[in-house]
């Protein structure tokens, strides 16, 4: 007999708006998963490695910026989860996490797939919420709705975020043989208005007299989803000679107007002084961009944050004020209230943009062929509605380094690791028909393989896979580069190729190992297909790090001689 209260938990999902679910196996969740199986407003899906599965969702909900529900059996299935539930946690992704678990009595007691879930995802999901074992009273229907609904307001409240709900289930798990779920009982719903923080006259009249002590203004977007509303904001500050915007790609935020090629010039002290900022106005989540942050740091600039609310990261060590606001409401009165900004700052900053602007592809184009001319190539070659996924480590920092983008990029900063990376794409294909494409290293590649082991189409799925077969980012960090274990402990050499798994999960393969090879696999790799394709790029480890320098040591020198 299956419990109506976990039938009444699917229908306050489905009435809260939530309409996927991503399902991995399991028999203690049996009751879970038939319910949310057979109730017609919900969309599921099986992905048998819990770990994929955390990250299929999380694409999902990432694409979606609505509360997807992960639902799992007891004992390791949920500690599978943790990576995802953590990326989750720091990009504010809403996830729903269910995880069935044993009844509270047969806790330590050496039963099969039992451990201690109740809160197993401690700091790292915004509210953990335990659910009841029995309902023998009706006040204990009413908690578990409660809870449901209190969950579900939290993942979605800025800023939003994972929430987990542990229910304990005794058997029988199954319903009776014809049993109808019953998802039109009774339900309480309580909703939550979302009201957006704005700046009261007072507060407006304190920025105003201290914002006349600055000339200097540098905006700072972090990561976060398009924006068409703050892009045209911004855009505007800069026409109209009052900030300047220096831009990640990961702030989805770039344009011609804005600063994209900061990470070649910033640094070199030379110029440090020309550029230096007296306010610092920044605004979403983390950097990529280490040189940016360092130079920040370094700054003696007020720092000002703007986030309707959460805890606020003192990022480059100078916070002064938190406004707690939306960045359009904030920068609506920041071009009302501001004059022009200083003419010198203004042109240090475009000027050396635009010498890096107008040299970078004539200096990679002398370079060998490697990581960073294949990714150069490959870009230009990504049509515009496409939505990039970009692999941790050193594929983020190539497309990083190579400017302004008008692709969506999204990548797991969050935590920055490289799990999950290949399973946040596919779950972004499962949201667009717009093609979706992966550019992954090749560890973080073979790591995730699991992420294709379901029985889902993803037409839409282009990866370029640049297989160094090594960690080719530790030749590039002067530690481990300069140890003599590098090879065998810290870029753990491998010989695999992509060509086994292409052939296993039925996707189209390429392989190219120089330039023309690639530029005649490009003219077609991005066609319509029915299968997902994979262009592999081999490349050395050695060489790539080589080229890198050089290309770095070239930029260098010609900002420098100007």
């Amino acid at each position: 007999m299956i419990l109506q209260p976990i039938i009444d938990l699917v229908s306050i999902c489905a009435k809260k708006g939530i309409r996927n679910v991503v399902l991995s196996p399991g028999s203690r969740c049996a009751p879970l998963t038939l319910a949310f199986v057979r109730h017609p407003d919900i969309q599921t899906k099986t992905i048998t490695d819990e770990r994929s599965a955390a990250f299929v969702a999380m694409g999902m909900a990432q694409q979606l910026e609505k509360p997807v529900v992960l639902v799992c059996t007891s004992g390791s299935a949920a500690l599978n989860y943790f990576p995802a539930v953590a990326e989750a946690f720091f990009q504010q992704i809403p996830l729903v996490v269910i995880t069935a678990d044993r009844p509270p009595e047969w806790i330590d007691q050496w039963d099969g797939q039992t451990i201690r879930q109740n809160n197993v995802y401690g700091e790292h999901v915004k509210g953990s919420f335990q659910f009841p074992d029995e309902f023998g009273h009706p006040d204990k229907v009413w908690h578990a709705q409660r809870m449901v609904n209190e969950a579900i307001n939290l993942s979605t409240s800025f800023p939003a975020g994972p929430v987990h709900i542990n229910i304990p289930l005794r058997e029988p798990f199954y319903p009776e043989k014809g049993e109808i779920f019953d998802f039109s009982s009774n339900i309480n719903l309580i909703e939550a208005i979302s009201v957006l923080p704005t700046l009261s006259e007072e507060t407006q009249a304190k920025l105003r007299s201290k914002l006349n002590k600055f000339s200097k203004i540098l905006i700072v977007p972090g990561q976060q989803r398009p924006n068409v509303q703050i892009q045209k904001l911004l855009d505007e500050l800069v026409e109209s000679h009052k900030a300047i915007v220096v831009t990640d790609t990961l702030s989805n935020l770039q344009s011609e107007q804005t600063i994209n090629c900061h990470d070649h010039f910033l640094g070199l002290d030379k110029w440090n002084e020309a550029l230096d900022p007296d306010l610092i106005v920044s605004f979403g989540k983390s950097l990529i961009s280490k040189n940016l942050k360092l130079f920040l740091r370094k700054s003696k600039a007020a720092h000002w944050h703007i986030q309707p609310g959460g805890y606020v990261p003192d990022t480059y060590q100078s916070l002064s004020f938190h406004i707690p606001t939306t960045p359009c409401h904030f920068f609506e009165f920041l071009k009302e209230n501001i004059p022009s900004g200083n003419p010198e700052f203004r042109t240090a900053w475009q000027q050396m943009d635009q010498l890096v602007q107008n040299n970078l592809s004539k200096i990679i184009d002398e370079a060998p062929f490697g990581e960073y001319k294949a990714i150069q190539k490959c870009l230009q070659e990504i049509p515009d509605n496409t939505k990039i996924h970009v692999a941790n480590s050193m594929a983020v920092r190539y497309v990083n380094l190579l400017g302004m983008r008008e692709q969506e990029i999204i990548c797991n900063r969050g935590t920055s690791g490289i799990d999950g990376t290949n399973s946040t794409a596919v779950g972004c294909t499962f949201t667009t028909k717009d093609q979706v494409t992966l550019i992954t290293g090749d560890v973080a590649f073979f790591y995730d393989r699991n992420a294709f082991w379901h029985n889902y189409t993803m037409p839409n799925l282009r990866i370029i896979l640049l297989n160094n077969h090594a960690g080719g980012i530790f030749r590039l960090i002067e530690g481990p580069a300069n140890q003599p274990e590098l090879e065998e402990y810290f870029e753990t050499e491998q010989v695999l190729s992509a060509n086994h798994l292409a052939a296993e999960y039925g996707f189209e393969y390429i392989n190219c190992t120089n330039e023309s090879q690639l530029e005649f696999a490009l003219q077609s790799f991005h066609k319509k297909s029915i299968h997902p394709k994979i262009l592999e790029i081999h490349s050395e480890s050695v060489s790539n790090a080589e080229i890198l320098k050089w290309v770095k040591g070239k930029v260098s020198r010609m900002i420098n001689s100007n």
